[in-house]
């Protein structure tokens, strides 16, 4: 995996995975290796697209408006700073990406996968140009562990809101995209303690990103 260009990672999950605690920890991780790292996060990571995100998460819309607008804080995302990140040799880590979308809006809201792939096609490109992740993690938990830590106390988005039934169906299409693509997404067990989800991934990582 090693290049000139950037690496780029992102991190995945359903609300609960605990995927904000490993986030955090995968930065400190990279940059004590001396990775030059840009940290950033979907929807959002540009002025335009934290706005978009505050929009996202609070105003109920119609499902393909919400795609929509996802798919347009992305192209902002990618132009403004991914693009320009991994060709000056910057890894990239994203807290969430296009596979977010196939989870949420495909499995969760049942937008059919082939809209979701004529927007991800026009903008992040087709063939070799194609600006996706290099590696993905999926923190993957249970339904009842995912559920019990929604039920923490804190404020919740619109999407944390939602009922248990769709929670499963992100869950499963995340499941499917890995199943899909194994050598570039990997399911992290994310039910244990932080911990030890962190000794796994500090055997791994190096082997996935090619590190010493």
């Amino acid at each position: 995996m090693k290049s000139t260009r950037g690496l780029f990672i992102s991190v995945e999950g359903v609300d609960g995975a605990g995927k904000s605690t490993q986030l955090a920890w995968l930065a400190e991780w990279l940059t004590r290796r001396g990775v030059p790292l840009i940290q950033t996060r979907e929807p959002g990571g540009t002025p335009l697209g934290e706005q978009l995100r505050a929009c996202l998460l609070r105003e109920p819309m119609h499902l393909e408006t919400e795609a929509l607008l996802m798919f347009a804080a992305r192209r902002e995302h990618l132009a403004q700073v991914i693009v320009p990140a991994l060709a000056r040799g910057d890894w990239v880590l994203c807290d969430r990406f296009s596979d977010a979308t196939y989870a949420y809006q495909g499995g969760g809201r049942g937008l059919a996968p082939a809209r979701i792939q004529q927007l991800e096609d026009w903008v992040q490109g087709q063939g070799p140009g194609r600006c996706e992740p290099d590696l993905t993690l999926l923190f993957d938990v249970p339904p009842e562990v995912s559920n019990a830590r929604l039920a923490s106390g804190r404020m919740l988005d619109r999407f944390e809101r939602e009922a248990a039934d769709f929670h499963a169906r992100v869950r499963e299409a995340y499941l499917a995209r890995a199943a899909a693509a194994p050598q570039r997404i990997r399911v992290v067990d994310a039910s244990g303690t932080p911990q030890a989800i962190q000794a796994h991934l500090a055997g791994m990582l190096p082997q996935w990103l090619g590190l010493p």
